[in-house]
């Protein structure tokens, strides 16, 4: 016999499900849950957001290919194409006001674009420093928020003076639902930062072959004066 028949039917009649287990919560373990929920939708939102934005990158990226490989190309292009390309025409526009020989010019025109893109990358890199910090601190949140709540549990069997399973579970079940949902918000921000990161530095070895392409096209003589005069589209055609 157990000798306390109110805490056994209180137990019995407990909400065990998510809700019912984050209403009778610690009020210290219910703010961790709270903050991990909010942390969870930040990085959702960010991943969508750069899902979006490396979607759009690809795009860019076929354009600038094309550019690099087409006998034309076009200045007033949108895009990231333009933004190279306005950059590549600053600089050889300064080359030709040097002096500087073809070697130079091509040189500091590859600069000016790997510059112009790092900028641009660095916009799609705004948010990766916040799913880092989610993927690594997220479970420790939770596991101090299970650590708080089973801490609970215990002076509450000491209460009690009752160390049956009906007692001592629901505040178990309430302390372990804080790790589980650290985990839940830090899996997603590993993985979408690891996917994120790789697919940026694949992004910046594609996009610097064809800087290589248009800066070796673009550094001929007749390329140079063209670009310091027209600023319409850019005609740059192949060496041979």
């Amino acid at each position: 016999m157990n000798g306390h028949p109110v805490e056994h039917l209180a137990a019995a009649g407990r909400d065990f499900s998510i809700y019912g287990l984050v209403m009778h919560a610690d009020p210290v373990v219910k703010g961790v849950l709270v903050i991990l929920v909010l942390a969870s939708i930040a990085c959702w939102a960010i991943i969508l957001e750069k899902a979006v934005g490396l979607v759009r990158l690809g795009r860019e990226l076929k354009r600038l290919d094309k550019a690099a490989s087409e006998d034309q190309v076009q200045e007033g292009a949108r895009g990231l194409v333009r933004s190279l390309l306005t950059a590549a025409a600053r600089e050889a526009d300064d080359g030709t006001a040097r002096g500087e020989g073809r070697s130079e010019v091509r040189s500091r025109l590859e600069r000016a674009m790997r510059s112009a893109l790092r900028t641009e990358l660095k916009r799609l890199e705004f948010g990766l420093p916040f799913l880092a910090t989610v993927g690594s601190a997220a479970p420790f949140v939770g596991l101090f928020g299970t650590v708080w709540g089973i801490m609970n549990s215990f002076t509450s069997i000491a209460q009690a003076k009752d160390t049956s399973l009906a007692v001592v579970a629901p505040g178990i079940a309430e302390a372990l639902l804080a790790t589980a949902l650290g985990l839940a918000a830090a899996i997603p921000a590993v993985v979408a930062y690891n996917q994120i990161t790789v697919s940026l530095g694949r992004a910046a070895g594609r996009a610097g072959d064809a800087i290589t392409e248009i800066a070796r096209r673009i550094s001929r003589p007749e390329a140079q004066s063209f670009l310091s005069s027209a600023p319409g589209p850019l005609h740059v055609g192949r060496s041979h």
